[in-house]
């Protein structure tokens, strides 16, 4: 045992689980987990941001970039209430974020006093809004109640988890005695019966697919190998872009993927939602669905399954392709008919949207194939969940279902701390950008060097649409006044620069990459085709 306050044991706990890196803003209810800071800076980088928003958002980033922990710290009440949108986007995109929030006084909790920062029932906040939550009441805890957090973020599937550590309990000294790390339980395999099941109907499927999420990021290798096995193409939405690369035939769009909802006849979706098809496209009695998924409540969701696996995709797989290795018939390559299908794809999107596929060609041709892409809602942003090749994991970062609007810029810089051999990009609109524009300051004082990409319509262009499109004209609230932008990143000491076309767009993103330091670069541009018809797309078969 030794003698420490709560927050020096809590930074240590932090360092044995592998945090290097904490997003955070100073308070005074964490003084006392400032100084533990501190004193662990050789072992520990702290970035502080100019909003609790950013900091959040950088922790998020650095989660999906890396796979590792993200951690953040914040005062209680408005500080930790300015985080809970990125608390929420994680909790849809299936991230391990550790949020730590400040609190006052344990004696002090709920009685109303109108204390500074105080808010009813923060920690019921926090639960729900994450997978698991919960408070520090003492510095003796500090160790069983960080191993349990961590349990909570790497089991199972992942997602935020909460730590609330009142002021006293960070200050207060006492004899702790610190647990090591506990290891996390096995991830579940899948049952063999299931497996042998699923294994002959794979092998007897004529027109297989396989649909990966997020919750197969790890299993890359044996995707592709029950894939090339199967000929089957392999459809992703956003969670999985890049498990199989868009190089390689097999793997296919969601508008591709539609296409061949059709006439498929089994269909694997592995940890995926699978939102769309089974909300959307429909089904019939002649598809079969094969769900693997570590969730088992995701499993049934929206639609009963043939067969219902619980279990590590990675795991999973490993068996199923020992199991159809003895089933599976050779068969003819499907080269050629899913390399028409993806070009025949891409010319339609070019087709209907042509400005927002001209300037991803722009982006994706001087991005380099291990380089990071963050989508923020915007026009561009929006097709390139369909249109943009993706050809390595946890490089295409994105909200997930929650859809939120202008996380992306700061979620970019989080991306880059956690990867900085990589080139980090982000795409924003106008509307979003200004979100978390005061976090260019973050990245100058941090050297955090991104490329923010910021397409200048001067509106929110996706309801401004809809209300010309949907509702007779009526614009409300919708247009921007915006500043120069590239003279407002100048003000923050980093550089800024105007183009309007995609030529211009590749050129200075070129130069970008090569510079050192943030980079924001303004596009402008016009009112670009809806893409929603080509995004949410229609019944094609059953109810």
């Amino acid at each position: 045992m030794a003698r420490m306050s709560g927050g020096k044991a809590l930074v240590e706990m932090l360092r044995r689980h592998g945090i290097d890196t904490v997003f955070a803003l100073p308070g005074v209810q964490n003084d006392a987990l400032f100084v533990a800071f501190y004193d662990a800076s050789d072992g520990l980088r702290l970035i502080h941001t100019r909003h609790e928003q950013g900091a959040a958002y950088m922790a998020y980033g650095y989660a999906r970039a890396s796979g590792r922990v993200g951690a953040y710290a914040v005062v209680p009440g408005p500080g930790f209430l300015n985080t809970t949108a990125a608390l929420a986007t994680a909790y849809a995109a299936n991230a391990p974020l550790l949020c730590i929030s400040g609190q006052n006084a344990l004696n002090l909790i709920g009685r109303g006093f109108g204390l500074l920062h105080e808010i009813p029932d923060q920690l019921s906040i926090l639960q729900g809004l994450t997978k698991w939550a919960a408070r520090i009441d003492h510095p003796t805890r500090v160790g069983p109640m960080v191993n349990r957090a961590f349990r909570e973020l790497v089991e199972g599937r992942p997602r935020p988890v909460g730590l609330e550590v009142p002021s006293d309990v960070l200050a207060r000294e006492c004899e702790v005695d610190l647990p090591a790390p506990e290891l996390p339980s096995p991830p579940p395999s899948a049952d063999p019966d299931l497996v042998a099941e699923a294994a002959s109907l794979l092998a007897a499927a004529k027109n297989p697919m396989i649909f990966v999420g997020s919750g197969a990021i790890h299993a890359g290798e044996e995707v592709l190998a029950l894939a090339q096995l199967l000929e089957a193409p392999v459809v992703s939405f956003s969670g999985g872009k890049g498990i199989l690369s868009d190089r390689h035939y097999l793997a296919q769009s969601a508008s591709a993927g539609h296409t061949l909802w059709r006439q498929a006849d089994v269909v694997l979706a592995l940890g995926t939602r699978l939102h769309q098809p089974q909300i959307r496209w429909g089904f019939d009695r002649e598809l079969k669905l094969i769900r693997i998924d570590i969730d088992a409540l995701e499993i049934g969701r929206f639609e009963r399954p043939a067969l219902a696996i619980v279990a590590d995709a990675k795991l999973a797989l490993h068996a199923l392709l020992r199991a159809l290795e003895k089933k599976a018939p050779r068969r003819a390559s499907r080269k050629e008919e899913l390399d028409a299908l993806k070009g025949s794809t891409l010319a339609r999107l070019a087709e209907g949207l042509g400005p927002q596929c001209a300037y991803l060609e722009a982006i994706r041709a001087e991005l380099p194939e291990d380089g990071i892409y963050v989508e923020d809602l915007t026009q561009v942003a929006y097709v390139g969940r369909v249109a943009f090749p993706v050809y390595r994991p946890r490089t295409y970062l994105h909200s997930g279902y929650e859809g939120t609007l202008g996380f992306g810029f700061a979620t970019a810089l989080g991306a880059k701390v956690a990867r900085p051999d990589l080139p980090v990009v982000s795409i924003s609109g106008d509307g979003g950008f200004m979100y978390n524009v005061q976090e260019l300051s973050s990245a100058q004082k941090h050297g955090i060097d991104v490329v923010a990409i910021v397409f200048a319509d001067g509106a929110f262009g996706n309801v401004r649409r809809m209300q010309k499109m949907d509702y007779g004209n009526r614009l409300i609230a919708v247009d921007l006044a915006n500043p120069d932008f590239p003279k407002l990143a100048e003000s923050f000491g980093v550089a800024g620069v105007k183009v309007s076309t995609p030529e211009g767009l590749r050129r200075e993103l070129h130069a970008a990459l090569k510079r050192r330091g943030t980079t924001l670069i303004e596009v402008a541009v016009g009112e670009m085709p809806d893409p929603w018809p080509y995004l949410v797309l229609p019944r094609v078969r059953g109810r």
